[in-house]
């Protein structure tokens, strides 16, 4: 293993310590030299890697963005049709975030709080990560499957919002094995954000007009 490749691991086992203490105790009441300990490293190694707790924490989702982009542009490119899509993609958010929860906790508890966090690069990455979203969402206003005349603006927000409510809620009571579980909600979100998205290629309301004679009778003579 070379020098560059030992750092490169030394940070990740960083990270992932990171993620772990900063999920369970907290942001504010953690420490750098909790971070250490979980680590199994000195203060001052830490400091070697992050100048602050804060870049720190801001790191914490970076890889975790690129790994769940790497996954949805794989996912995605074996499935056609907006619709189908759109499913896979409210699968995959939940699912991720489900198997993952400290990455999950950091992300949305305590990052997305953070008025600092747009300042930085891993706010730049997340940006291009939610333009797929967005993207599904023009390309099936393009081919019909969609209304026309939807923001697709919204219409994401709509839905990573609801993917971060409904993950979030699990979060709160401690990630349970039940109903709240995020990937058993994918089906009911998906319906209902469809409901209003989605193209109604029944036939239109239409009005008749009716026209009745009489037939003609024979005239006695």
């Amino acid at each position: 293993m070379t020098v560059k490749s030992l750092k490169e691991a030394r940070r990740e086992q960083i990270l992932k310590s990171a993620e772990k203490v900063f999920s369970e105790k907290g942001y504010l009441n953690s420490t750098i030299s909790d971070v250490a300990k979980e680590t199994g490293v000195s203060d001052t190694t830490i400091y070697e890697y992050f100048s602050s707790k804060e870049e720190l924490l801001f790191s914490i989702p970076r890889e975790g963005i690129e790994l769940s982009k790497q996954m949805l542009d794989s996912h995605l490119s074996y499935i056609s049709g907006t619709n189908n899509k759109l499913r896979g993609m409210i699968y995959h958010l939940c699912k991720f975030y489900q198997d993952n929860p400290y990455f999950a906790s950091i992300s949305l508890m305590t990052i997305k709080t953070n008025k600092k966090f747009m300042e930085t690069e891993t706010y730049k990455d997340l940006i291009e990560y939610y333009k797929i979203v967005s993207n599904v969402i023009r390309e099936g206003m393009q081919n019909g499957e969609l209304k026309s005349d939807i923001d697709p603006y919204f219409v994401r927000s709509v839905i990573i919002g609801s993917v971060e409510f409904i993950v979030i809620r699990w979060l709160m009571y401690g990630c349970p094995e039940d109903k709240t579980q995020p990937i058993l909600n994918v089906d009911p979100l998906f319906k209902l954000i469809m409901n209003g998205a989605k193209k109604d290629k029944r036939m239109k309301n239409f009005n008749f007009k009716i026209k009745i004679e009489p037939e003609d009778e024979d005239v006695e003579e």
